[in-house]
């Protein structure tokens, strides 16, 4: 008759069992660190200086004409922002795109009071490299544009 051995659980099955629990370990770490990603870019997504400036690209005829439209935002922003109660402060970079190419949205920005003003929007297109200032599109718009009467009457002296 055949002897039976007794052969312990892990003796059995150790060839299969430690390449799945490493295994499993690095994708628990991958599916940690995607989340936290998911979690960080969610709450910059969410603040009204991003979205502040996404709209105004969106509306910028320069934007448009270079990238086409619709205009999507990318996912991998960067930056910071700082929120304290009612004030803050943003340095961002949003990566955008549209059918004809894409480019990046740069912008730093304050929020006082709950109000975010800008001191810098600007678009790199990346193909061309070109800068649209977006805060110099959105104080002259073509029906707040000077004429050249009113622009000769300013540069007259007076007496």
């Amino acid at each position: 008759m055949a002897e039976v051995t007794n052969t312990s659980w892990w003796n059995r099955n150790w060839k299969w069992f430690v390449p799945v629990g490493c295994l499993s370990i690095i994708i628990l770490f991958i599916a940690f660190v995607a989340l936290i990603m998911t979690f960080v870019f969610g709450m910059m997504k969410s603040s009204d200086a991003y979205s502040e400036a996404l709209a105004m690209a969106r509306q910028s005829p320069a934007v448009v004409e270079a990238l086409g439209r619709p205009i999507a935002d990318g996912y991998f922003t960067s930056g910071s922002i700082n929120e304290t109660g009612p004030s803050g402060n943003a340095e961002l970079a949003i990566p955008i795109s549209g059918p004809k190419g894409s480019g990046t949205i740069y912008l730093e920005a304050r929020e006082s009071a709950g109000v975010w003003t800008f001191s810098k929007l600007v678009v790199e297109i990346e193909s061309s490299g070109e800068r649209i200032d977006l805060l110099a599109e959105a104080h002259l718009t073509p029906g707040d544009a000077p004429d050249q009467e009113t622009d000769a009457a300013l540069l007259e002296p007076t007496i």
